[in-house]
């Protein structure tokens, strides 16, 4: 009899690395080669976390808070969390309504491995963050991919909505600002979106904000739960701490929504991880009930950086760029690049293509938008001190000029 020992679960055989993270294994590679590369890869703010949450985790540590915690997080930091769905997003919940995960993206796989079974489907506008649909497969369920075109903004229209919306429709996926596009909903868009969904009572929705504090242009942040409170039974909102106050490597993420759905989280992660971890929790309490400067002030250099950066490559033969109204990406289209010829000889069959050309001949590493679920583009995170930026956008421009 033949044992099949390399015999792994079905649904992570059919999943896929994480584009994002692939990249970054190549610019580890090459930098450990000793070659010099701009990345511009990682989505996450190159600032240092605030001095006074850094403060509140080494105070945590000094006085002994290093025990475990309850599944959904400290009491303390699930208060402050309901202060700030209210506060910010006009939100009424209690600390009960909320769970506090290891990260953003625990929140969301929690959210979809307590509820989805086989045969559902969730719904995801496309281009989407890499994760969505795998954490779908993950779940048993099958992702349904609503290409949402430039000519819309990248966004999701009740009409796509409508056509995508099936009996076996389980979730809907929205995420304000967008990764990776930098697309924002307005508060009408989400209006018309709640309009197709009420008439849907099976649908459920999951609101990931995590970049809610990153958006421009005097624009105001508007959420599914908020704008229309008759959806507010059927929508679980995420957010966290990571790209608001530089603290990517903390893992602190939460959400409120239906109990039904947060204790069936908490189940979840009580056989998996438990808790968060209890110093990064501390330090998240201080970031939610501190002074809020150095969101504002960030959000104004993200933004400058933006004006900068996209100028810059819409100046570029043969690329361009919709101006993002949030987060920290440019999605730049390479379309005009796809069919020439590097000046190494690679021909560019796809953006794919383009993104591993560009980072072998001029080292600078993007991430290929069809990664996202709509190419040809490239995204491109300025989460990167000016110079390098500068740097960066010279090197793309040298590298078109150089195809034939």
């Amino acid at each position: 009899m033949t044992i099949e020992l390399k015999r792994l679960n079905l649904n992570l055989a059919s999943a896929k690395p994480s584009a994002t993270y692939k990249m970054i294994d190549c610019v580890a590679e090459r930098r450990a080669a000793g070659k010099q590369v701009i990345s511009l890869t990682a989505g996450e703010p190159d600032f240092d976390t605030p001095a006074h949450v850094r403060d509140a985790a080494i105070d945590a540590i000094l006085s002994g808070k290093t025990r475990y915690t309850q599944v959904s997080g400290l009491r303390e930091l699930r208060e402050a969390v309901a202060i700030k769905f209210h506060r910010e997003n006009g939100i009424d919940v209690t600390w009960q309504d909320t769970i506090v995960c290891n990260g953003g993206k625990q929140a969301l796989f929690n959210a979809l491995a307590a509820t989805l079974n086989i045969g559902d489907q969730v719904i995801i506008p496309a281009p989407y963050w890499v994760s969505y649909p795998d954490m779908v497969q993950l779940s048993g369920a099958t992702p349904i991919i609503v290409p949402c075109s430039e000519a819309n903004g990248f966004k999701l229209t009740p009409e796509l909505l409508t056509r995508s919306i099936t009996p076996h429709s389980r979730w809907l996926i929205l995420n304000s600002p967008s990764n990776p596009t930098g697309a924002v909903y307005t508060k009408l868009e989400l209006l018309e979106l709640a309009e197709v969904l009420l008439a849907y009572p099976q649908v459920l929705i999951l609101s990931d904000d995590i970049y809610e504090h990153l958006i421009f242009d005097n624009q105001s942040f508007h959420t599914m739960a908020q704008i229309e409170p008759r959806l507010r039974e059927r929508t679980l909102t995420m957010n966290g701490v990571s790209k608001a106050y530089a603290m990517t490597g903390w893992r602190i993420g939460f959400a409120t929504g239906p109990r039904w759905i947060l204790e069936a989280m908490e189940t979840l992660q009580g056989q998996q991880t438990s808790g968060a971890c209890s110093i990064s929790q501390y330090a998240a309490l201080a970031a939610l009930s501190g002074p809020q400067d150095f969101v504002r002030e960030t959000c104004k250099v993200f933004q400058s950086r933006r004006d900068e950066v996209v100028t810059r490559l819409n100046d570029i033969p043969g690329l361009r760029c919709a101006k993002p109204l949030g987060a920290f990406y440019a999605f730049v289209s390479c379309e005009e690049l796809i069919g020439k010829t590097t000046a190494a000889g690679t021909v560019l069959r796809s953006d794919e293509d383009v993104a591993l050309s560009l980072l072998a001949e001029q080292g600078v590493a993007t991430v290929h938008g069809s990664a996202f679920g709509l190419g040809p583009y490239l995204r491109l995170a300025y989460a990167l001190d000016d110079q390098s930026l500068r740097q960066a956008c010279s090197l793309i421009e040298k590298f078109t000029n150089n195809l034939h």
